[in-house]
């Protein structure tokens, strides 16, 4: 059975309904685009392929790809199992354990540095014992990897949650009743149904974390990555000298969003 299309008369009459949301959300789309359009305006006034090649932006861009990945590793390995209990189980705490999952998302980066000072710095128990046996935690690139993996693993376990829990749970005990226990059935059923999701998640972990400034300023300010590389830059030469550094990283969040657009859309969170 073939569906026909709404008349046109159908559409003529939506039009006037449709009027005021579309100004509004008119409105507040071109408020995204023109910061873009008047960043990208400006690139012709830099040389962007010299400002790029200055040691100390090498350096910045060699510390934020060595880290970032780590972190997002680090996210992943950790986190995907944490959303498939939270998909998939309800315990006691279980609330807490989510309030504690989006608390770095909501808490102001600077504000979430500091909490980590607090727990690692080096006058901490854990800074005091890392540092007797020569690990740094701060002002080093695993200060670094600390700063972005608290900020940035949120996206990948919610994510995840979200892809486990609109998996039909009937396919997990499908594969129960045939003989697979849990670990072999999160493996090859659950895993690879949720795969589009963790693997959105996974790439929107990299952007938060490559593009992590407040954490990453009060933990690691030294080594530089890209975003404190671009706040130095930012002081000592004013919006111009921050141009290619800023387009580096808006390339990077552009190649995100193309990786994020082909594996499809995110799913929203499922709360059974």
């Amino acid at each position: 059975m073939s569906l026909s299309r709404p008349p046109l008369s159908d559409y003529s009459r939506r039009t006037p309904e449709l009027l005021l949301p579309a100004v509004l959300g008119g409105i507040v789309l071109l408020y995204f685009a023109i910061p873009f359009v008047a960043f990208l305006a400006r690139t012709g006034m830099s040389n962007i392929v010299a400002g790029l090649s200055t040691p100390e932006a090498q350096v910045a861009i060699r510390n934020s790809l060595l880290t970032a990945p780590v972190s997002t590793a680090i996210a992943t390995v950790f986190g995907v199992p944490l959303a498939y209990v939270l998909a998939r189980t309800s315990f006691v705490g279980k609330r807490l354990v989510e309030a504690l999952v989006i608390l770095p998302l909501i808490v102001p980066p600077v504000v979430g540095g500091a909490m980590l000072l607090t727990a690692v710095g080096r006058f901490t128990p854990i800074g005091a014992a890392a540092a007797a046996v020569g690990i740094s935690l701060t002002d080093s690139l695993l200060g670094v990897v600390l700063a972005q993996t608290f900020v940035a693993a949120p996206f990948v376990i919610i994510t995840a949650r979200a892809g486990f829990g609109a998996i039909d749970e009937r396919l997990e005990q499908a594969s129960r009743s045939l003989g697979y226990g849990p670990l072999s059935t999160f493996w090859n059923v659950s895993l690879p149904l949720a795969r589009g999701a963790i693997v959105a998640g996974i790439v929107l972990t990299f952007a938060r974390a490559i593009g992590e400034f407040g954490a990453t300023m009060m933990v690691a300010y030294n080594p530089r990555t890209m975003p404190t590389r671009l706040w130095v830059d930012f002081i000592a030469g004013g919006i111009d000298a921050i141009v290619p550094m800023g387009l580096a990283l808006l390339g990077i969040t552009l190649v995100v969003l193309a990786a994020v657009q082909r594996l499809g859309r995110v799913p929203t969170v499922v709360d059974e």
